[in-house]
């Protein structure tokens, strides 16, 4: 598109406000702006501010007809253990295949945890202070290695933090996965807009950006070629988990294993609620198919209704990790009609914009609308959904947070505790606390043992005492 053609697209959709000041700009400030420009589907802008700005979209969501999930449970809660066994011998044999890749949506910045740069750059171990994105490169190398097949590994960053975390894993050789492994690619923007469905300008040369969501993750696989190369590879089980969380099972030959004996699309762990207010997402099921409803959704009657053995009906909460068919992530990531898409959800904000003068603008009060897209809003349009349950102990224990809970020292303490477990079932008792913290610090390498049974094959060399850490 040439510039006359851009200025004129956006004059047509009533958003010509854009160029309010372009005729004082820089050649090379103009240029910025009409590369943002043209980088924005205004057809989808419109529907947006249509829907969701003006439609108003404020209907309270209807709770009436939902049911619980079902759910695959733990053999531990009753789980059938051949089921599970059958479950762990299909997804290895794919494993085996090289039928499946790891996916990694990582595009925060650590500013919660009062962190300047990538989340995945964040130190979290106890010992040696590995970083998020080598305990995910050390759980794929092992699972790598252990089914005698190389794991491509996909990183979704984001424009803030994209050269940063390219330069991270250059600088420590991409942890010892092979580079024409990993592919990164950033995810997707999209414009705030006022609230009258006006873009916004964080600059006179700059639209007002902000990423869509990890939603925004199945069109990104799409648009950056990721999904054609997955095809190419003979890759078509996609394994998604989020930055955040170190204690994820990345590849978990169970869980792979369930999506395809079922020939599901889309295939989602759960960590059952600790209580009912506990604010995750919960899956429900409405007119027979799964969905995720969002803690804030879910009237605290409901929430705290239990059922005959006195737990938790809606008890299944929703955890970020899961399998995607690459079909699946094909199809709803190029999908052009918006009811065949991820719907967009808004939420009010505090947008750093402009006056008209130009004149930045630090607003203390919401005055504009971000748009994104949120990844288990697929389940509905997935063919047969598989909902499986897992440990909170043994893979959720997030870093969201500088301090409380999801925090690093929480992190920290619960990767020391499953390890004293994995100590315990091979014969080895260490001194804990009533929560099982062990009395002193120490630390295991996925690369050295990513699980209860490959620990304790270790046998003589998987011990443990103040201050050691267990490498490959």
């Amino acid at each position: 598109m040439t510039p006359d053609s851009i200025r004129q697209a956006y004059r047509d959709a009533g958003q010509d406000q854009v160029f309010a000041f372009f005729d004082d700009l820089t050649p090379a400030s103009r240029e910025k702006l009409l590369r943002q420009a043209a980088a924005i589907d205004l057809t989808e802008i419109d529907h947006l501010v249509k829907t969701l700005v003006r439609g108003g979209n404020a209907s309270p969501i209807d709770v009436t007809a939902i049911e619980p999930a079902h759910y695959i449970p733990l053999p531990r809660s009753g789980g059938d253990p051949a089921r599970w066994a059958a479950a762990k011998a299909a997804g290895e044999e794919a494993l085996r295949a090289g039928r499946v890749a790891a996916f990694t949506v990582a595009g925060g910045q650590g500013t919660r945890l009062g962190f300047d740069g990538p989340k995945g750059t964040f130190p979290v171990t106890p010992i040696t202070g590995k970083t998020l994105f080598q305990v995910f490169a050390e759980k794929i190398l092992a699972a790598s290695r252990r089914h005698a097949r190389p794991i491509p590994w996909f990183i979704m960053t984001s424009d803030i933090n994209h050269e940063a975390t390219v330069s991270f894993f250059e600088a420590h050789r991409f942890f010892g996965i092979e580079p024409g492994l990993i592919q990164f690619f950033s995810q997707g923007l999209m414009p705030a807009v006022d609230f009258d469905g006006k873009i916004l300008l964080a600059a006179p040369d700059e639209i007002a950006l902000s990423p869509d969501g990890h939603g925004g993750s199945l069109r990104a696989l799409v648009r950056n070629g990721c999904t054609g190369k997955m095809a190419s590879m003979g890759i078509d089980i996609v394994s998604y988990f989020q930055v955040d969380n170190p204690l994820v099972h990345c590849i978990d030959p169970a869980f792979i294993g369930f999506h395809l004996l079922a020939d599901s699309e889309l295939t989602s762990k759960t960590c059952l609620k600790a209580y009912a207010a506990e604010k995750v997402g919960v899956f429900v099921e409405r007119d027979g198919r799964a969905e995720v409803l969002e803690y804030s959704d879910l009237p605290a009657d409901l929430a705290e209704a239990t059922d005959a053995d006195g737990r938790l009906r809606f008890r299944a909460g929703s955890i970020a990790i899961h399998i995607f068919s690459r079909g699946l992530v094909e199809r709803m990531g190029a999908a052009l009609d918006p009811a065949l898409r991820l719907p967009f959800h808004l939420a009010k904000k505090k947008v750093p914009t402009v006056d008209a003068a130009g004149q930045p603008i630090e607003p203390s009060e919401p005055n504009g609308i971000k748009f994104e897209m949120f990844v288990f809003d697929a389940l509905p349009f997935a063919k047969e959904p598989v909902i499986v349950e897992t440990a909170r102990e043994d893979e959720f224990s997030p870093v969201k947070n500088a301090g409380g809970n999801d925090s690093p020292a929480t992190c920290r303490a619960d990767q020391l505790r499953q390890w004293t477990r994995w100590c315990a079932a091979a014969g080895q008792t260490i001194a804990a606390d009533p929560t099982g913290l062990p009395e002193f610090s120490f630390e295991v390498s996925p690369l050295f043992a990513d699980s209860p049974e490959a620990f304790q094959a270790r046998g003589a060399q998987a011990v443990v005492h103040e201050g050691v850490c267990l490498e490959g």
